[in-house]
């Protein structure tokens, strides 16, 4: 929300000479966070002229310019000094500038910036030599100035309504000399997207009385007639069971001067809060809404029909919006349209709470209107801002909740305004469908703020802040107060919501910062001690840790040459992408991590190694159709609780890696050494291994893995923890990958689900191993991993460690088999082993191996 610190002070007393920067901070210290600041952006002179003289003057490049004469007062003057101009004496003293716009004659008084000053841009304005003149100045557009896009002619003062004698300074009669804040509204509190909220921060903040501008009893309101614009709610398809208008104010204006324009004054203010001015009406509707908080909408009488219709869209429906966007319509949109007298040939006319269409809109030539001041649920106007992707002003306001008893009083504010300035009439025929709900009274005891704060408050001052708000505080008892909440505080619900406000506005500032003691014996979890421990082991090996958004596309699953019915093309679709290409949540980090290679790599990063932790998603094992739904405060039976669980999509914890380029870097010890899938396979066998676990490796064909330089792991229970290797070359050409890019990806949960067998309750041994080798022949597709598995289960308790030191194929082998050979350390707790025993339990082990797999020794 932009705040014109000038707009602020026509409802609370602020200093002139208040510090924006001070405000700021105290805006702050009640959860008013700063955006950021707009202030003056031009230093002078910048001054009123009065153009004394005009010359027309066509030049070789077909460009006809003015050559002015310009008084810009005593101050500024100068005497004549161009030989081609009029001499001393002949005129008074002025300023000779050159111009080339033509939408001014002599005797008008325009904005003339003179050498020394800068606008915005740091444009700095010196004398010149142009045309065959010296122009010593220039005479300025709304655009040069910052006042709007506008550069198509100068800036008349007579155009905007002001006036003033040569010399004036123009920066304080434009306004340019202003500030504005700009501050954060949370989306619970949309009563402060306007300057009725803030200035009711401001003066609870500072302790003055605000007299409030939106309020019934104080502003003046039209009482409903008969004869009102005839508007019906029709809403046969409430969502929540919830009617998406609840109330509905429409006043007329009729005789309006369709040439009367927006004063200058409302125009700035517009600007200052970041809205273009575009006629008085429309200009109207906005300033009182940034005002008061209530979106209003005007609509040319003469082109509605008989009767204004508020209903639900039908599934098919269509309507184009002021944006010239046509748009197909949800049967859960509202809808504002109107009807003929036959009740057939309505038209849809607006979205209702987001925007209008230009069916009845308001134009140069319009005299009669009706205003619209509605109510709309919140979440109607939220999922129809969100289902057609269009925020508005408005939608912004309906969706954090407008005062429902505001509409009468913003339309009356804005059918004022325009009889004041268009010259029209306001007829006492009033439409007012609907009523205010009741305010909301809550009980609660005061001891309760500091049980949940901290601060000790007294009766009395809980009861001051609370009347800051602007609630009605009575005492129950000497411990209970009742509070009327006030209507535009639909946020407030419960007690706690009084507290959180008693805090708010008594300051944070007083709120005490303690820290709490940690309770002994707890401190991180298995999880967290596990993910630590994979982050520094792969920080250790040179990866580099990065977060990639977890959104994706199908175009992805098919780079990744995933199969049409793999589980992992199982995504969970979005309801509101914050992208339309990236609607589906990923079921694999190697999905998005590619993307943050890619870029490294595209800014000369050529040798990466990168890793990311996170959560996947899966779509798999849902039920069909959405989850069920209840209202809030609802609280769900057993049964009903199981089926919202069920419908929760699984959200895996998965580690990825991935190495493009050089796993060695060249230097003066080698000329490095580029990744291979053996250097990832390694990856996630220590990743097991310092977990306390036991893996086996695997070969496996599965995309997007190169089908014969990939393995899988599988856990003790059977669980898959992941695959590792090359990337299949296709995929490498298909996301822009180096060639021979290798990765990784693992299941965490899984791991954990583990036991760790790191645990021992027995006592290191101090006597000495004992090491034997052995090389066995044996079927070239037998997995190592497997040889292995069945040698330890063979050799016995004393084995302390199996390690392959050989692999051997070649013509002194038959066809089909391999060697492995394989280095056995045993050692025994309680006495030194004797060669003959260790070369007993080698015997076992290789005797196991024949029996399983054939298994031959090589001698």
């Amino acid at each position: 929300m932009r705040v014109p610190l000038n707009w602020l002070a026509d409802y609370v007393d602020l200093p002139a000479e208040t510090d924006p920067h001070a405000l700021a901070a105290g805006f702050a210290s009640i959860g008013l966070e700063e955006e950021d600041f707009f202030g003056p952006e031009i230093t002078g002179p910048l001054v009123v002229g009065r153009v004394l003289e005009l010359v027309k003057e066509e030049h070789s490049n077909g460009k006809t310019v003015n050559w002015c004469r310009v008084d810009v007062g005593p101050e500024h003057n100068e005497d004549l000094d161009d030989p081609k101009d009029p001499q001393p004496g002949e005129e008074r003293p002025s300023r000779g500038i050159i111009c080339g716009a033509h939408n001014f004659v002599p005797g008008d008084l325009i904005v003339a910036c003179l050498p020394g000053a800068v606008l915005p841009g740091d444009f700095k304005i010196a004398a010149r030599k142009t045309y065959g003149h010296k122009s010593d100045g220039m005479i300025c557009s709304a655009k040069e100035l910052g006042l709007g896009e506008d550069h198509s002619g100068i800036i008349v003062l007579s155009d905007l309504g002001l006036t003033g004698e040569p010399g004036d300074d123009a920066i304080a009669l434009l306004g340019l000399d202003q500030v504005t804040l700009d501050v954060n509204v949370t989306p619970d509190r949309g009563y402060q997207l306007s300057m009725r909220g803030i200035g009711r921060e401001y003066a609870q903040m500072k302790g003055q009385t605000f007299t409030d501008i939106g309020s019934a009893e104080v502003a003046p309101t039209n009482a409903a007639t008969d004869d009102g614009f005839p508007v019906s709610v029709e809403d046969n398809n409430p969502i929540n069971e919830v009617a998406g208008c609840d109330q509905f104010t429409a006043l007329q204006v009729t005789g309006l001067n369709p040439a009367a324009k927006t004063p200058f004054w409302m125009q700035r203010r517009l600007q200052q809060a970041g809205m273009r001015p575009i006629s008085l009406t429309v200009d109207v509707t906005n300033y009182v809404m940034l005002e008061l908080g209530q979106p209003l909408h005007a609509y040319d009488t003469a082109l509605l029909g008989d009767e204004i219709v508020v209903r639900r869209a039908t599934a098919g429906e269509k309507f184009t919006t002021l944006d010239d966007v046509e748009r197909k319509l949800d049967p859960e949109d509202l809808l504002i349209t109107d009807r003929g007298a036959d009740s057939q040939g309505g038209k849809v006319i607006g979205l209702a709470g987001v925007m209008g269409g230009a069916d009845v809109e308001v134009h140069a030539g319009t005299t009669d209107i009706v205003i619209e001041a509605a109510h709309f649920d919140p979440i109607s106007i939220a999922r129809t801002s969100r289902r057609h992707k269009l925020s508005s002003e408005a939608s912004r306001r309906f969706e954090r909740g407008v005062d429902p008893r505001l509409g009468p009083v913003a339309a009356r504010r804005c059918a004022d305004l325009l009889v004041e300035l268009g010259g029209g009439t306001l007829s006492p025929a009033t439409t007012q469908v609907g009523q205010a709900p009741e305010p909301t009274v809550l009980d609660f005891k005061v001891a309760r703020v500091a049980s949940l704060v901290g601060v000790d408050y007294t009766v009395a001052e809980v009861t001051a802040l609370l009347e800051g708000i602007g609630a009605t505080v009575s005492a129950k008892d000497d411990e209970t107060v009742s509070v009327t909440v006030p209507s535009w505080r639909t946020d407030i619900t419960d007690d706690v919501d009084l507290i959180e406000e008693v805090a708010r506005t008594g300051g944070y500032d007083r709120i005490p910062s303690v820290q709490p003691a940690a309770r002994a014996g707890n401190g991180l979890t298995v999880a967290q001690k596990t993910r630590r421990r994979i982050s520094n082991l792969l920080a250790a090996d040179g990866f580099t840790e990065v977060l990639s958004y977890p959104f994706t596309n199908d175009k992805r699953d098919d780079q990744l040459r995933l199969e049409a019915d793999d589980v992992r093309r199982k995504h969970v679709r979005l309801a509101n992408p914050m992208s339309e290409d990236l609607p589906l949540m990923r079921t694999n980090l190697l999905s998005t991590l590619v993307d943050l290679v890619v870029r490294n790599q595209g800014r000369g990063a050529k040798d990466v190694a990168l890793f990311e932790a996170g959560l996947v998603s899966t779509s798999a094992g849902l039920p069909e159709g959405p989850g069920p739904r209840h209202l809030p405060g609802y609280h769900p039976s057993d049964d009903e609780l199981e089926a919202i669980y069920a419908s929760v999509p699984a959200q895996p914890y998965h580690y990825a890696g991935i190495i493009a380029g050089n796993v060695e870097l060249p230097g003066v010890w080698g000329k490095g050494r580029k990744a291979e899938a053996a250097d990832v396979i390694d990856t996630v066998r220590r990743i097991a291994a310092v977990n306390g676990l036991e893996i086996t490796v695997e070969a496996d064909q599965i995309a997007p893995w190169h089908p014969g330089r990939a393995a899988k792991f599988v856990l003790a229970d059977g669980q898959t923890l992941g695959h590792a290797g090359e990337l299949h070359p296709k995929v490498c050409e298909n996301l822009g990958l180096p060639a021979r890019t290798v990765g990784f990806e693992i299941d965490l949960d899984a791991l954990l689900a583990q036991e760790d067998l790191r645990a021992w309750d027995g006592a290191l041994s101090t006597y000495p191993v004992s090491r034997q080798d052995v090389a066995l022949i044996v079927d070239a597709e037998l997995p190592t991993q497997t040889l292995a598995a069945t040698l330890r289960e063979g050799a016995g308790e004393e084995l302390e460690l199996l390690e392959t030191f050989d692999l051997y194929t070649g013509d002194q082998l038959p066809e089909g088999k391999k060697s492995l050979a394989f280095r056995l350390t045993f050692r025994a707790p309680d006495r030194t082993l004797k060669a003959d025993e260790a070369s007993a339990m080698r015997e076992a082990a290789t005797k196991l191996a024949a029996e399983r797999h054939g298994a031959e020794v090589r001698s």
